[in-house]
């Protein structure tokens, strides 16, 4: 099931959400909506389900015009960010509520709904709760139930809103993880809001980067991170250090970082992410600046460095634990830092 998007515009108010978006996601693509909030995503969404309608603009499942119809004519299935489980009912009977609740001629005989509530149960690895009420499960569990429910129905499509916002770190990290295999095993089209740039990158097939009620870059994790198309897509995916920077032969020379300072309009900027910054104990590169170290943070699988100029600007770098050995760094040693690569808007 593909679907479309066409020049969607929606205002609550005077306030624009979506500004003659357009958008394609393919059959069996998994594509993340990312973006920080108010750059429309979630509406983008709730329209696609049939939660919200456009002030102009059109969307298609599979070619077919199903603008004015409600979420479920169009058979989405929608699993939200605080899961929205029914607490007075049971694992299994939160699972099998949109079976039961199908029209009477619609509606598979009890036999098949056992069984396929016990199917998708399996699938989600939680068959072993069925009898549980969601006050007894962790957050990942609820938030799997509600991913089953939502799959109870077969829907066409598969949209989720900050589906693992509720949950801490490692467990949203396990069920990332595992939404890709799941995804790869049923191959249903699915779009999912994230604000959450490692999610997105990890888990989407396609990633849309939105801003201000636009679209400002779509494409595979690998290009939207490594060939950002603007400057906000180059910020909003990382951490970056912004330099004042010079033309000299065809090369990029960075001096001072910005740090707030005035940039004139035609003065080009050089982005740099903190990986790709070297520090040496010697000038010996053309491309350098004196700075000193003001704190070291070893913990983790980089060593985080922050660095300052002489007037007190701060440079982020990160290293290996090897590199940071060989240097030897302390705080306060005087040392020199240049960058590998650089990004130029």
């Amino acid at each position: 099931m593909s679907i479309e998007a066409r020049e969607i515009t929606k205002r609550f108010g005077s306030f624009v959400a979506l500004d003659r978006v357009s958008l394609r996601v393919e059959a069996g693509e998994l594509v993340a909506l990312l973006g920080p909030s108010g750059s429309g995503k979630t509406t983008l969404l709730r329209i696609v389900a049939g939660l919200e309608f456009p002030d102009s603009g059109s969307v298609l499942f599979d070619g077919q015009d199903t603008t004015d119809r409600s979420a479920q004519d169009r058979g989405v299935g929608f699993v939200f960010q605080h899961y929205a489980l029914f607490r007075h009912m049971s694992v299994y009977d939160n699972v099998a509520f949109g079976l039961t609740v199908k029209p009477r001629r619609e509606r598979l005989p009890a036999a098949k709904i056992k069984a396929r509530v016990h199917e998708l149960l399996k699938l989600v690895q939680l068959d072993w709760l069925a009898s549980q009420y969601p006050s007894q499960l962790s957050g990942g569990q609820r938030q799997r139930v509600a991913l089953a429910r939502a799959l109870a129905v077969e829907p066409r499509v598969l949209l989720l809103d900050e589906p693992f916002g509720a949950l801490d770190a490692k467990v949203r990290q396990e069920l990332r993880r595992w939404l890709r295999r799941l995804h790869d095993e049923i191959h249903v089209t699915s779009i999912f809001v994230t604000h959450d740039q490692e999610e997105a990158l990890e888990v989407a097939d396609r990633v849309v980067v939105m801003n201000s009620g636009r679209i400002e870059q779509e494409g595979s994790p690998n290009d939207v991170y490594h060939h950002p198309a603007s400057p906000f897509v180059y910020r909003f995916l990382g951490n970056i250090n912004l330099f004042h920077a010079r033309m000299e032969d065809g090369r990029v020379l960075i001096s001072e970082p910005v740090n707030g300072r005035p940039v004139g309009p035609s003065e080009p900027l050089a982005y740099v992410r903190p990986h790709l910054m070297n520090i040496e104990r010697q000038p010996h590169k053309p491309n350098q600046l004196a700075v000193w170290v003001r704190h070291i943070n070893s913990a983790g699988p980089l060593v985080k460095v922050e660095l300052a100029t002489e007037h007190g600007d701060q440079i982020h770098v990160e290293i290996s634990h090897e590199r940071y050995e060989e240097l030897g760094l302390n705080e306060d040693d005087a040392v020199f830092v240049s960058p590998r690569d650089v990004k130029v808007f």
